[in-house]
């Protein structure tokens, strides 16, 4: 069977790939709400002179979203990495702002 349209795919193979489709669409929106306000929060930082991370958030956010991942029948240890992936951007992106800023 070949994978080339649709059509020769089973239905619900493709109506679990539209789901998965409308997920991704979803977090990619989430993220860039997400980033939005990141960005707020890195210009509040720059003209108030903190920096541009607070490590001791960033370890209760950790262990915040690895509660929520088990919760979620979620591996904690890949919620962590996605985490750390996000925060890792959002420092930069306030160490970006700082410099401008500076």
């Amino acid at each position: 069977m070949s994978e080339g349209t649709d059509v020769d795919l089973p239905a619900e193979l493709v109506r679990i790939r539209g789901s998965i489709d409308n997920i991704d669409a979803a977090l990619v929106h989430m993220l860039a709400e997400r980033f939005k306000y990141t960005q707020t929060v890195g210009r509040l930082k720059a003209r108030t002179g903190l920096p541009p991370s607070d490590p001791a958030r960033e370890e209760r956010q950790i262990k915040r979203l690895r509660a929520l991942a088990e919760e979620a029948g979620l591996d904690p240890v890949f919620a962590e990495k996605f985490l750390n992936f996000i925060v890792a951007e959002v420092i930069r992106h306030h160490e970006d702002i700082a410099g401008a800023q500076g």
